[in-house]
């Protein structure tokens, strides 16, 4: 297949490397100061799959969506999910005609935006519980691997693309699968995402400190009691029949394989980065207003982040 991975930060160059590893014809978006790299030294991606090699000219790196072309059979948006409206004029160049569009990002509101845009015919969703990170430019080491992608559509059942993608991720190495209910599958990851991440970025702790502590535990129960209630108001599909079922599930089975993970949004705390908030708890706030919901954990966490991304900033 022909791929085009727009906006290839660490889980994009990782994803994008595999791909083009087994043999899959890639073109990578990327922020200018890894393009040199990526072009003249390849990419080598390491960690919990193994060992995947790709060498100079493999994949074709390109800095900005201008020059990335058209003509792909599948286009991937990587972005911060603070970047998807901005991203949508270079999507609809580079993903012309009825090219599906692979939402492969954080939170809520992505996917909708998209089908907004093109359709919701062409636009598609993946969920990836995967830690990528780059320790330099050229290397993306896989750090932790605690579910299979899942890839499908919102709206259409067994749509074509997803299981292409589905098993072109599980040929080359990452585990996969094409499903009919990435909707819920979604939002599972938004619910542990909103318990876990905000936290461990305030306190500054990997995620198996916060399940490990009973103060912490209650601030996470109730983040995931606001979310449920949002969800039940909203009536979004969801695994679990309860808040209570999830936390069985989310403390049981979900935070043991990434114990020892930093959050993704304390790195980009530390970093000076913009956070990712507003469509992770900023969007159970923004949902729970919709309907007169209470939200107030979600709400206090949300301030305390924004507080802390100005003092980094």
């Amino acid at each position: 297949m022909r791929i085009l991975i727009f906006g290839a930060g660490a889980d994009g160059q990782g994803v994008g490397g595999l791909l083009a590893s087994a043999g899959h014809n890639v073109t990578l978006i990327v922020r200018p100061r890894f393009r040199d790299a990526l072009a003249e030294g390849g990419l080598t991606v390491t960690g919990v799959f193994g060992t995947h090699v790709v060498a100079p000219g493999r994949m074709r790196v390109v800095a900005a969506a201008a020059e990335a072309g058209a003509g792909f059979d599948l286009v991937v948006l990587a972005v911060k999910s603070y970047d998807t409206a901005a991203a949508v004029d270079g999507l609809a160049a580079a993903a012309g005609g009825n090219t599906p569009i692979v939402s492969m990002q954080n939170g809520y509101g992505n996917v909708e935006l998209l089908a907004g845009r093109f359709g919701r015919g062409r636009v598609l969703c993946a969920r990836v519980i995967t830690g990528f990170r780059i320790p330099a430019p050229g290397e993306v080491a896989i750090t932790v691997h605690a579910d299979d992608v899942r890839v499908g559509s919102f709206w259409l059942a067994a749509h074509p693309a997803a299981a292409a993608l589905a098993e072109a991720l599980d040929a080359a190495g990452l585990p996969s699968e094409a499903v009919d209910n990435v909707e819920a599958v979604l939002w599972a990851k938004i619910l542990y995402n909103c318990a876990l991440n905000p936290l461990g970025a305030i306190l500054g702790v990997h995620y198996g400190a916060l399940a490990d502590s009973p103060d912490t535990r209650a601030l996470m129960d109730a983040v995931i009691d606001e979310a449920f209630a949002v969800m039940g108001a909203h009536g979004f599909p969801c695994l679990w029949p309860g808040a209570a079922a999830f936390r069985e599930a989310f403390y049981g089975e979900m935070v043991p394989p990434t114990y020892d993970h930093r959050p993704s949004m304390l790195q980009d705390l530390e970093a000076g980065k913009r956070i990712e908030i507003d469509a992770l708890n900023g969007a159970i706030v923004r949902l729970a207003g919709e309907q007169g919901v209470p939200a107030p954990v979600n709400e206090t966490i949300v301030r305390l982040i924004r507080f802390l991304a100005k003092a980094h900033g």
